[in-house]
């Protein structure tokens, strides 16, 4: 007896020299290792075929150029809100579109600015969430990709979180989050604000955080 695969649409921008493609091909190995047939589009207007979407078990968005249509936008949230899952990280994500706020609500945040600089820091899992399935037996690490300061929805499902000394401007500590969940209708969205290299190389934390967020919101 023959099970159906799930299928899986990786989103990504076609700029020359980008990394999106780069990126993006990490992943197809594992999704394809998981039971899924991958389909890679380098065009937005994709969000816009209902049908395909509706059969669409995961999208996969790396996007850090150009803008989205109102369709497209409605498109894409109607397909998450009927149970289709929806996986970034980074700016392909979290900084993409910055002008329509219904994508950012869908997200669940969007970058805001970045005040740090460079440097290593730590990335802590929220303790609370030991048990999610995508934190699960993971612990804290130390990362050199830059931080970023998100906007977020207070609904999120918060995973890990980063933290920013105090300075001039800002007399304490702040903490926020890295690495979020949530839900959408019937869909499942993971965010991730943690950069991951094209090489790959050093990235074993983000890669497995990413990976476990595939599994996890697909349909």
């Amino acid at each position: 007896m023959s099970h159906a695969r799930r299928q899986a649409l990786i989103v990504r921008d076609g700029r020359e020299g980008d990394s999106s493609a780069l990126t993006t091909n990490l992943f197809r190995p594992f999704l394809v290792r998981h039971g899924f047939e991958v389909l890679v589009e380098d065009c937005l207007e994709v969000y816009e075929d209902e049908k395909l979407l509706a059969q669409t078990d995961l999208v996969v968005q790396c996007w850090q150029a150009g803008d989205i249509t109102p369709g497209e936008s409605a498109s894409l949230r109607a397909a998450v809100q009927g149970g289709t899952g929806l996986v970034g990280w980074h700016s392909g994500l979290v900084d993409a579109f910055p002008e329509d706020f219904d994508y950012q609500l869908l997200v669940g945040g969007r970058f805001r600015l970045d005040p740090s600089g460079g440097g290593r820091h730590r990335v802590r899992l929220a303790a609370e969430r030991a048990d999610h399935p995508v934190v699960t037996g993971l612990c804290d690490f130390d990362t050199d990709v830059e931080r970023y300061w998100p906007l977020h929805d207070p609904l999120i499902d918060v995973l890990a979180t980063i933290t920013f000394d105090g300075d001039d401007s800002r007399p304490g500590a702040s903490t926020v989050p890295a690495v979020w969940t949530r839900t959408w209708g019937r869909g499942r969205v993971f965010a991730s604000t943690l950069r991951c290299r094209p090489n790959g190389t050093g990235m074993t934390h983000e890669r497995a955080l990413i990976e476990r967020g595939l599994l996890w919101a697909s349909r």
